[in-house]
């Protein structure tokens, strides 16, 4: 047989690629191995590995810890059809340390998916810069933040956290859009516990420092958690549903089965819903499961900021943003952290041509010292940066309450809302009637020899008369007052009616958001 001498050696050198010994050591810790994962994700037998045989080349590293691959697996394949390219880390060889050659790789990666127009996905399981090689390890992670920069808004970027991402390594999920965690064995961290104990005296555990739970509540760095990694990695497939190829193309139009038979003419569930009462709290989750295509919803970082509530869903068969505040936690009012949540979201949807739907049941922001001393204006203006900016078809739904700064953010048409929709139940106005009221007529209450009847007589005559959408429709600022029955009936007109909507944008270098 032609080249049998060489093809024996390919062989050989595949079998290096993947020792039983390195299986082992992943298996042990309750992990799969960097191949494992890539073959979990991808379509079956879609997958072609790039790069197999590079290795360091640093002198100042032993021999011994030189491996084919250099420590991460780089290739392309399909999802559910669709091409991917990836990189998946793998722990096993020398700690799924960055060196320069496996920065090279991924940033190989990075290059091929933005110049064929796929999304990107790094499955990251590594102890950080290898620190044998120095500076280099370094400039590795200079040229990966750049390419991620450049990608950003070109295609999507997924990180799935399948453990350690530890120092600078960590700001290359950070520069993602969308990040996944294991519980118990995904961690990101600036600078580790033993550090922080060195420094401060205080002591604490990897998991309370940069575990997926304290990413997913508190830090708000993470999108996703998950017990497992096959449950992530499932996840991570119906994200990739939604989602364009690119910034050129529109999301995928996915009718559900037998559509035309199973539409839901009226929704008459949201007369019971929605509790008449405005004090009344309600799950905002329950009004976006009557309205968008059965479930359909796909939530993202519903442990952070659950005062408001952002995700993807379908509307008779097209991919939306929902952007919703939800009344059951603080009563669905905007703060710092539901501010960020919103803008980050809002400005993804923009960046790939996803059209925004937003569910509007909030009494403003939040006030408090805490809230100021921390930044609210800052944060605040984010969201409004965020809506201004976007250029994709804006609609926004009035249920109960819009008032003040949220009614603007959430709501204004003047702030570039394409269709400004509301219910007979919807209140517009600067603050609630009890504020009101305490402000406009404080004299007269003051000095009333019945001041709490006439409190109440004027808060209800404030409601009467201003609380109300009809004044905001004899102006314009509202296009329709509906029934809450047609509801999805009429958001699908429309959004069909804007889904070819093309807007200018200022011709200019970029604006400058408030970060």
């Amino acid at each position: 047989m032609a080249f049998e001498k060489e093809i024996e050696q390919l062989e050989k050198k595949k079998k290096e690629l993947e020792k039983e010994e390195f299986i082992e050591l992943q298996h042990q810790k309750g992990k799969m191995t960097a191949r494992e994962r890539i073959e979990m994700l991808l379509d079956p037998g879609t997958f072609l590995e790039l790069d197999p045989f590079v290795e360091s080349r640093s002198q100042f590293l032993e021999k011994e810890k030189r491996f084919p691959g250099d420590g991460v697996v780089t290739g392309f394949g399909k999802i559910n059809g669709r091409e991917v390219f990836l990189f998946s880390q793998d722990f096993s060889k020398i700690g799924g340390t960055l060196g320069e050659m496996h920065g090279k790789k991924i940033v190989k990666i990075y290059q091929l998916a933005r110049k064929t127009g796929s999304p990107v996905i790094g499955i990251y399981d590594s102890g950080g810069a290898r620190i044998q090689e120095g500076i280099l390890a370094l400039d590795g992670y200079a040229e990966i933040f750049r390419e991620q920069v450049l990608a950003s808004g070109v295609i999507p970027q997924i990180a799935i956290m399948v453990g350690p991402s530890a120092g600078g390594a960590s700001y290359a999920p950070g520069l993602s859009d969308f990040v996944f965690m294991v519980e118990k064995i995904s961690f990101m961290f600036i600078t580790g516990p033993e550090v922080i104990k060195r420094v401060t005296g205080e002591e604490i555990s990897f998991e309370e420092l940069g575990g997926a739970k304290v990413h997913a509540t508190k830090s708000g760095c993470a999108h996703f958690i998950f017990d497992n990694e096959e449950a992530c990695f499932t996840a991570v497939k119906k994200l990739l549903s939604y989602l364009p190829q690119n910034n050129l193309e529109n999301p995928p139009l996915k009718k559900g089965f037998l559509s035309e038979f199973l539409e839901k003419e009226e929704n008459l569930n949201l007369l019971e819903i929605v509790p008449s009462e405005e004090e009344k709290g309600y799950d905002i989750k329950k009004v976006i499961e009557e309205i968008f295509d059965r479930q359909s919803f796909f939530e993202i970082q519903k442990d952070f900021a659950q005062n408001v509530v952002v995700g993807f869903a379908r509307l008779n068969g097209n991919v939306v943003g929902v952007v919703a505040n939800q009344p059951k936690i603080l009563a669905g009012v905007l703060d710092i952290d539901s501010s960020d949540k919103i803008s980050r979201f809002v400005r993804f949807c923009d960046c790939f041509n996803i059209p925004l739907i937003n569910l509007v049941d909030t009494p403003g922001y939040l006030p408090g010292k805490t809230q100021e001393q921390g930044g609210i204006i800052r944060h605040g203006a984010k969201v409004l940066y965020a809506f201004a900016e976007a250029t994709v078809p804006k609609i926004s739904l009035i249920l109960r309450k819009a008032f003040g700064g949220a009614y603007i953010a959430l709501a204004s048409r003047q702030l570039g809302y394409d269709k400004v929709i509301a219910w007979p139940s919807a209140q517009i106005a600067v603050m609630g009637p009890e504020q009101a009221v305490k402000i406009i007529f404080k004299k007269e209450i003051g000095e009333s020899k019945e001041p709490e009847r006439l409190e109440k007589e004027k808060i209800k005559e404030l409601k009467e008369i201003f609380l109300n959408p009809w004044l905001a429709a004899k102006l314009g600022q509202v296009d329709l007052i509906i029934h809450p029955k047609d509801t999805r009936k009429i958001l699908i007109q429309c959004l069909e009616a804007l889904l070819n909507k093309r807007e200018g944008k200022v011709a200019r270098k970029h604006g400058n958001i408030p970060l």
